[in-house]
C-alpha cells in the first residue's frame, strides 16, 4: 500500500507516512513485548529530544518504551526527531506533496528485565539469499533523565529506505538508575542486536551508532570503551557531552544559559554526586569513566562529531575527544554547523541527513576495516 502525505519542503526527504505494516517474530526469535496504541504526538524539550519536557523537581518520561513503532499515526513527522525549545516543530510554510514508500517491518523488543531496556526495530523484508545488511543503532537523548526511542522512529524508518535496518533502544535513566548504568544498557541492547541479527537479516559485523545530545554520549562510549570496533564500526554523535564534567562546569558559569544549568544538575543525577574540593574518591573515578576521552585508544571507532556554532554543548565538548582518538590513530571529524540548534535540531539543516548516510555508508561497506 501506498500513501500520499503532505509535507513540509525543508523536509520532505526524510518524511515517511505511518501506514501500519503488519508483522510478526518467527518461533525460533527474540519475543516482540505486548504493544499499545500509539499517543499524540509528544511535547519537546531543550535538549532536541521528543517525548519529553524540561526537568523540573524531577524527570518527566513522555511515551512509553512498550508502545508499538508500527501503529499508524497521521501527524508531520519533523525533521528526523523534533526541534530545540524555541524552535519550529519542522513543519514548514512552504508546502511539497511526496508518495512515501511502504513503512518497514517494526515490532519492540525487550533486551533486560527493566521497563525501559527495550528496543524498536526496523527492517524490510528480503529473500532467503540476501545479502545481510548493515544496521544502524539510535540512542535518544534527555539529559540522562529523561528522552524515549519513539521519539526517532522517523528517522529510523528513513534509514530503512537506504538500505539499513535501524534499532532505536531506551535505557535506564537517572538519577534512579546511575552511571555506568546507561551505558551498560547501551552495550546490553547492541548485543541483542548482534545475537538476534539473523531476525533483521543484519550483518552483525556492519553496525554503527548514531546517538543525540546524551545519547551522542553513549554513543561515543560505545565507540571507547574497551576496544570500541569490538562492539561498533563507526559513530556519529550529534551535540554529545562527552565530558560530563566540563558540562557541570560550564553550567556554573555566570553567562549559562538554562539548559547548560540544567545539564549541570542532570550530571550530579548522572554520577550521584557533587564535584568539588571535598568530593570522595568514588565521585571523581566515576566522572572519569563517563568522560569518553578518557577511553580512547588505538582500536576504537571513527567518529563523526557534529555540533552547532550556539550549541548550548559547545564544540569543545567534541573536539578533546576527536584529539584523543586522532593521537590513537582512529580517524575522527568534528563538524561545525551555523546555527544554535540542539541534538535532533541538527536534522534541520539539509546537508545534515545526507551526511550522514553517506558517512554511515562509507563505514559500513562489506569486509574487513
Amino acid at each position: 500500500m501506498r500513501k500520499v502525505l503532505v509535507c513540509g519542503a525543508a523536509f520532505a526527504a526524510t518524511c515517511l507516512s505511518a501506514v501500519a505494516i503488519p508483522g510478526g517474530a518467527q518461533a525460533t526469535t527474540p519475543e516482540p513485548t505486548p504493544s499499545s496504541s500509539v499517543p499524540s504526538p509528544p511535547a519537546v524539550s531543550p535538549t532536541g529530544e521528543p517525548g519529553t519536557t524540561p526537568p523540573s523537581g524531577g524527570p518527566r518520561t513522555g511515551a512509553p518504551g512498550s508502545q508499538s513503532p508500527s501503529s499508524s499515526s497521521t501527524s508531520r513527522p519533523p525533521h528526523g526527531g523534533a526541534a530545540p525549545d524555541g524552535e519550529t516543530d519542522g513543519t514548514v510554510s512552504a508546502e511539497a506533496v511526496m508518495v512515501t514508500p511502504d513503512l518497514p517491518r517494526s515490532r519492540t523488543y525487550a533486551y533486560g528485565e527493566d521497563r525501559r531496556q527495550k528496543i524498536d526495530a526496523y527492517w524490510r523484508e528480503t529473500g532467503p539469499r540476501a545479502t545481510p545488511r548493515p544496521a544502524v543503532l539510535v540512542l535518544h537523548g534527555g539529559y540522562w533523565l529523561q528522552g524515549d526511542k519513539s521519539g526517532w522512529k522517523y528517522f529510523a524508518r528513513r534509514l530503512t529506505e537506504e538500505g539499513f535496518v535501524a534499532v532505536t533502544a531506551n535505557y535506564r535513566l537517572a538519577p534512579k538508575a546511575q552511571w555506568p548504568a546507561q551505558r551498560d544498557d547501551a552495550m546490553s541492547a547492541l548485543a541483542f542486536v548482534r545475537k538476534h541479527a539473523r531476525q533483521w537479516n543484519v550483518d552483525p559485523q556492519r553496525i554503527a551508532v548514531v546517538g543525540a545530545s546524551s545519547g551522542g554520549h553513549l554513543a561515543t562510549q560505545l565507540g571507547t570503551f574497551g576496544t570500541g570496533t569490538a562492539q561498533v564500526r563507526g559513530v556519529v554523535a550529534l551535540s554529545p557531552p562527552n565530558n560530563p564534567y566540563l558540562a557541570y562546569q560550564d553550567g556554573g558559569k555566570p553567562d549559562a544559559t538554562p539548559s547548560q544549568q540544567t545539564l549541570r544538575q542532570a550530571v550530579t543525577s548522572l554520577v550521584n554526586c557533587v564535584p568539588g574540593a571535598a568530593t570522595d574518591k568514588d565521585c571523581w573515578t566515576r566522572l572519569k569513566d563517563a568522560n569518553s576521552s578518557t577511553h580512547a585508544s588505538a582500536g576504537d571507532a571513527p567518529m563523526l562529531l557534529m555540533h552547532t556554532t550556539g550549541d548550548f554543548v559547545p564544540l569543545t565538548q567534541s573536539t578533546g575527544l576527536a584529539g584523543a582518538l586522532r593521537a590513537a590513530g582512529v580517524p575522527a571529524e568534528v563538524k561545525k554547523i551555523e546555527g544554535d540548534r540542539h541534538a535532533s535540531g541538527l536534522l534541520a539543516d539539509e546537508h545534515t541527513y545526507p551526511g550522514i548516510v553517506t558517512w554511515l555508508k562509507n563505514r559500513l561497506k562489506p569486509g574487513p576495516e
